[in-house]
């Protein structure tokens, strides 16, 4: 981060650290899904469909986000940043805590799992406001000149967090007996979570608020219904905002998520294999997020992202083969390489998406792009891909469902202007391609 103020530095680090420990959390849940949680709180149906029960209650966060992204924008773009991320961060912390000793089946009957999908709405609700917010405090802190870097450090969240979550579930895994590890060893990691919530806040209570910001309030000039406002000023921008995320989503929860689900059980590979291979994938996207974001610095946010969304798409075609081999050495190769495409698109995305909103609607216009696009995304990516290979019988089918996704992200590049260069201050900004 050298060329930076130690104030924009200081923030940048607390939008790295709360981003990591809200994406810790919700990953947590996304694997306990596909993992523990059908047999857990599902124990009626057939595997199969216990881990389709599973995932359908994860996908309830995913709605969950834009309603998290309207009321915290809107709160973000009238009383300002800081505070809603420090709330963000309570919100997702405790829910976490709450599932952690929340019972199964067995104790609670039907109530365990409508009490499951409830507290994951409430991590959904969280994590709606963190994004947005943690990516314009870095984007709004700092030099113009490095706003691509700057943002993409909120994103290195994701595979921080990731790496998190998984590694202490799978030591846990690996080291307790299943029957040990099923009945309370999964369970320490959202324990921990109520810990760890404390730092993220600690460090979040000592930065400052967002400059560009405090010269909006000081004018007078905050919009009174920021949400209402961003649907008339800005629909393009919304539209661009939505699409080029689609495909983003739908490729990283089937490189991620689906990936489990199909080495355990069509593949019939033991659970530590897929976890060890995103593992390792994530672990390099630590370096390759903030890598592709300065790309975008030097070369734009566009062609950066549209290389990603084409390694993506041609990648795609390889990622299941390689598993089928079921060689464990194949298939870290495969989730390298998927996840360096995910950074090549992930990395200016941040920057790119905020951008596109005037720095009074900013907060609620990029949280609510971003946010709803979850739904049609990662929400329904892991559910898809199971039902196509149950209904076709290869993974072709998800192979083609991630390029149609993928496409679609081209489309919304292709709409957008290319944003490097606009003055965030400006108003409004520009609705053009």
């Amino acid at each position: 981060m050298s060329g930076s103020t130690p104030q924009s530095r200081r923030v940048i680090l607390a939008s790295l650290i709360g981003t990591s420990l809200e994406w810790y959390d919700f990953f947590l849940y996304t694997t306990a899904a596909t993992l523990v949680f059908g047999k857990l709180f599902f124990p009626t149906f057939d595997p199969l469909n216990a881990t389709l029960l599973a995932l359908t209650t994860n996908a309830v966060a995913f709605v969950a986000r834009p309603l998290g992204g309207i009321v915290f924008g809107h709160f973000g773009d009238r009383t300002g940043r800081k505070t809603v991320l420090v709330v963000t961060l309570l919100v997702m912390g405790v829910s976490t805590f709450l599932i952690g000793v929340l019972p199964g089946y067995d104790t609670l009957g039907v109530l365990a799992p409508v009490l499951l999908a409830t507290l994951r709405f409430v991590q959904g609700l969280g994590l709606g406001g963190e994004w947005g917010g943690a990516v314009i405090m870095s984007l709004e802190h700092g030099d113009p000149r490095r706003r691509g870097f700057n943002a993409s450090w909120p994103q290195v969240g994701v595979p921080a967090g990731y790496v998190l979550a998984t590694g202490l579930l799978a030591i846990l895994s690996f080291t307790l007996p299943d029957a040990a590890f099923m009945s309370w060893g999964w369970r320490v990691p959202f324990l921990l979570s109520g810990l760890l919530v404390l730092v993220g806040l600690w460090v979040r209570l000592k930065i400052t608020e967002s400059p560009l910001f405090a010269e909006v309030e000081q004018k007078g000039a905050k919009a009174r219904m920021p949400l209402l406002e961003v649907l008339r000023t800005h629909p393009r921008a919304l539209l661009s905002a939505f699409t080029a995320r689609i495909g983003v989503d739908v490729a990283f929860y089937t490189f991620t998520a689906y990936i489990l689900v199909y080495l355990t059980g069509p593949l019939g590979l033991d659970r530590q294999v897929g976890l060890n291979a995103v593992l390792i994938a994530s672990a390099l996207q630590l370096g390759l997020i903030p890598l592709f974001g300065s790309l975008s610095d030097r070369y734009g946010r566009r062609p950066v992202y549209f290389a990603g969304v084409v390694g993506a798409a041609v990648w795609v075609f390889a990622f299941f083969p390689l598993l089928e081999t079921r060689s464990t050495f194949l298939i870290i190769v495969a989730a390298v390489v998927a996840l360096v495409t995910h950074a090549a698109m992930y990395g200016p995305q941040a920057a790119f998406i905020a951008e596109l909103f005037s720095t009074r609607l900013r907060y609620s216009g990029a949280s609510m792009g971003y946010q709803v696009a979850g739904i049609a995304g990662g929400a329904l990516a892991p559910v898809i891909a199971i039902k196509l290979v149950d209904t076709f019988g290869t993974t072709l089918a998800v192979s083609v469902y991630v390029v149609i996704a993928l496409a679609i992200t081209a489309l919304g590049l292709a709409i957008a202007p290319e944003t490097r260069d606009l003055d965030l201050a400006a108003e409004p900004m520009p609705q053009r391609t």
